[in-house]
């Protein structure tokens, strides 16, 4: 094996210490997967005041209290503490950054009360940004590589390369910026500008429409930008629409720009072992899923069929989800000899929607607004087809799961979406599941059609199913994409002889 390498991973959430979306999965998942490869990784985290030191065995560290960490024209006190991410069968050092005016609260970046952002999101995570670079001096621990994630983790390389550029300590650290969403970039007022401690002469360079992004100096200033999937990499680059004002910024850093897929913990997500569904079942025991089939409509009061595919989804109730796709052919779909399943909470106009055609068609039709871990796990493995229909899809993690449950899935060909489904073709048999191009009702109409054909053809559709739980998406496959990654950026020299990561 090459050398092993320090690498410090940051990330505003971590499961399970706080999560509020997929960023804390992956921060979980990826970096046990690097240290599975033979490295030396380390995460870091802003303690919210709802992390139960107790229960999770968080620790001081004497030399790591009270920091001087200077926002604004205030210095802050900053303390770091740690513990680990215990996975199945590793363990990853992770660091707390604590502050109590600052985390101390029950959001991570919503007031719940208010329902609005924190107005001090941006001290906040500046105050991160520069709290972690304290802590390593004064650990005395100096990382190859910080990967950093999404707009609140994005200022590290910006003052890498400004105001720490000239400590011995920290010279030759290379940065990694991951974009997850890049709908979410940390848009402030020019005066956020003046407490980041930034030089003057940069804000014009980083700036966007007048405001501080930090998004877009991290896009600047990392050594390279990845996100979760090849195509989304692509996407964000070539449309405003998908990079959402930013695809200019990273079109000028295109040598730079890679798209590394998300993994899948199959220690959660496997029909085989799967801890919350009635009947376990592999590719060899796949007529078991028409028990967890039985028992998916027994909850929502539906009757079994075995001629009658259950469509289910699992998502956020959302336009970007693809619902207002839903909503214009809804009635259109209720004409299909199908049941209709969704687990999921969002806008409430979509919540409505979907009440009103549960009352509407009682017998076709189960909706619980809400999440549960238990029924997601149920619906993967008893519904015969998972719909995505995202206007936009950074990497989709649904639509992986599904193929391993051996549910079919029809979804737009756009980021991880396209990545991840192959068209099935019913003459040479190969192929995962069915894809539509154009945004648009019609088109999410015809490839349901497409699989509700399929379905028919019980031979065919028992190949497709088999050609889709074979598929493998481990943590282990991107994790080597990252190291890879990590290596070229070590050794620039060799960057002709190493092929692009894909």
């Amino acid at each position: 094996m090459a050398q092993s390498l320090n690498i410090l991973f940051l990330s505003s959430e971590v499961v399970p210490f706080a999560k509020t979306g997929g960023l804390a999965d992956v921060s979980f998942a990826l970096p046990q997967a690097i240290k599975e490869l033979g490295h030396e990784i380390r995460v870091m985290m802003p303690k919210y005041g709802f992390i139960s030191e107790r229960k999770f065995g968080i620790h001081e560290i004497i030399r790591l209290r009270e920091m001087d960490i200077p926002v604004g024209d205030k210095l802050q006190k900053g303390s770091a503490k740690a513990s680990f991410i215990v996975g199945q069968k590793i363990k990853v050092q992770i660091y707390f950054l604590e502050n109590d005016f600052y985390y101390n609260r029950d959001g991570l970046y919503v007031d719940s009360k208010t329902k609005t952002d924190y107005p001090d999101n941006d001290e906040r995570f500046i105050f991160f940004c520069k709290g972690v670079i304290e802590t390593l001096k004064k650990l005395g621990w100096r990382p190859d590589i910080i990967h950093c994630n999404d707009w609140q983790t994005a200022l590290v390389p910006v003052y890498l390369k400004t105001i720490y550029k000239d400590d011995p300590f920290l010279s030759g650290i290379k940065t990694v910026l991951t974009i997850h969403n890049i709908g979410y970039q940390g848009v402030f007022p020019k005066e956020s500008f003046l407490k980041s401690g930034l030089p003057d002469e940069i804000f014009s360079q980083i700036s966007h429409n007048g405001n501080f992004n930090f998004l877009k100096a991290g896009i600047l200033y990392a050594d390279v930008i990845t996100t979760v999937s090849p195509t989304y990499a692509k996407e964000i680059m070539t449309s405003d629409e998908y990079g959402a004002g930013l695809s200019a910024t990273l079109k000028k850093r295109k040598k730079d720009v890679y798209g590394i897929l998300n993994g899948v913990d199959y220690s959660v997500w496997s029909p085989e072992n799967d801890k919350f569904i009635p009947v376990p079942y592999n590719i060899q025991t796949i007529e078991s899923k028409y028990e967890n089939k039985k028992a998916l409509l027994k909850y929502f009061g539906l009757t079994y069929d075995e001629n009658i595919p259950v469509v289910a989804q699992i998502s956020r109730l959302a336009e970007q989800k693809g619902f207002d796709l839903i909503a214009e052919i809804i009635d259109e779909m209720m004409k299909l000899d199908i049941q209709y399943i969704v687990l999921g909470t969002g806008e409430p106009r979509y919540e409505e929607m979907l009440e009103r055609v549960k009352k509407k068609y009682p017998k076709k039709v189960g909706v619980h607004i809400g999440f549960s871990e238990e029924l997601a796990h149920l619906i993967e493995a008893g519904a015969d087809i998972f719909l995505m229909p995202s206007r936009y899809e950074p990497c989709g993690l649904n639509q992986m799961y599904s193929l391993r449950y051996g549910t079919v899935p029809v979804v737009r060909k756009t980021g991880g979406l396209a990545d991840t489904v192959e068209e099935f073709n019913p003459k040479t048999g190969r192929g995962t599941g069915f894809l539509f191009e154009k945004y648009s009702g019609t088109d999410l109409l015809k490839a349901l059609k497409k699989a509700l054909s399929v379905y028919k053809n019980k031979k065919a559709w028992i190949k497709l199913m088999k050609n889709g739980m074979m598929k493998d998406f481990s943590w282990n496959a991107s994790a080597k994409k990252y190291v890879e990654l990590y290596e070229k950026l070590l050794t620039p020299q060799k960057k002709t002889r190493t092929a692009k990561v894909k």
